[in-house]
């Protein structure tokens, strides 16, 4: 049976659009739309199966619903070095909930058929090292993959198993990053380069670093790729202002913390989809 990454697959490539020489996939396909717009690409992120899998895909939905054109989806893990205590405590509620692997790869597959927009999966090393990496990607029904921990000497394989079967990757670049390892992120990453605001973990009240101006022009001198700024945004004021570098932003933990208030799913939905709605015309006023 024909999966529907791979039918997904198949209807872009029936399109051959390039970007710097790559094919240009269904994630490339929201930055061209909204650059073609002069507008800024939002990617929302949730934690999947917080506090429970049927709550969460309503969350993912509440967020297409206020105007995210990409969802990452966070796989649940003990130890989220990457993360603040918002997305950790998220974590804790998943694995709680019982939340597998399997549930993760089955709602990405659900919020792509449902809503048809694409969706990044981020995840740590451990996770697929467990499962094996090339397991994983045979079974992966996201169009991209994050893994913020993945080890240096395990990147090209990584990579290969990915583009084997018709998944982005994406990698990370901090404000420190010296030119030898942005470069190496970037040669790595076919689905967008993710520029890290704040120097630690994610978070809502973390100090954009103010060497990030100065790594995102770096990237963007030397990449077509898409751009994108997260960690630390949390109002439609700064994702106005960090979206002016790159083609878009990612919103996290304020998202987070708002399934996290309580509720029933209809509550948590409204909250969600209200905050979503206000970055998205923060993000469109410009």
């Amino acid at each position: 049976m024909t999966s529907y990454r791979d039918q997904q697959h198949l209807s872009s490539m029936s399109n051959s659009q390039l970007i710097s020489g790559l094919e240009v996939s269904r994630l490339h396909q929201e930055f061209l739309k909204r650059r073609a717009n002069h507008q800024a690409t939002l990617i929302t992120y949730i934690t999947a199966g917080d506090p429970d899998i049927v709550t969460s895909r309503a969350m993912a939905l509440a967020c297409v619903e206020g105007g995210a054109d990409i969802i990452e989806l966070g796989i649940p893990f003990a130890n989220p070095v990457a993360d603040g205590p918002v997305i950790r405590d998220a974590d804790a509620r998943a694995l709680a909930a019982g939340t597998t692997i399997s549930d993760c790869m089955s709602l990405a597959f659900d919020i792509r058929k449902s809503a048809d927009v694409p969706v990044v999966m981020m995840g740590y090393f451990s996770t697929f090292h467990n499962i094996g990496i090339k397991n994983f990607m045979s079974r992966c029904e996201a169009d991209a993959i994050i893994v913020p921990d993945l080890p240096a000497e395990k990147v090209k394989g990584f990579c290969q198993y990915a583009q084997a079967n018709c998944i982005n990757t994406v990698f990370l670049v901090t404000p420190t990053a010296s030119p030898v390892r942005r470069r190496m992120a970037i040669a790595a990453t076919t689905g967008f380069v993710y520029c890290v605001a704040t120097s630690g973990v994610t978070g809502e009240s973390k100090e954009v670093s103010p060497l990030l101006s100065m790594q995102v022009a770096a990237v963007r001198a030397e990449t077509q790729m898409p751009t994108v700024i997260g960690f630390g945004i949390s109002t439609g004021e700064k994702a106005c202002a960090l979206a002016k570098l790159a083609d878009g932003v990612v919103i996290g933990s304020a998202i987070v913390r708002r399934i996290a208030e309580g509720g029933n799913i209809r509550e948590r939905a409204k909250r969600v989809r209200e905050f979503v709605g206000s970055l998205r015309r923060a993000l469109d006023r410009g």
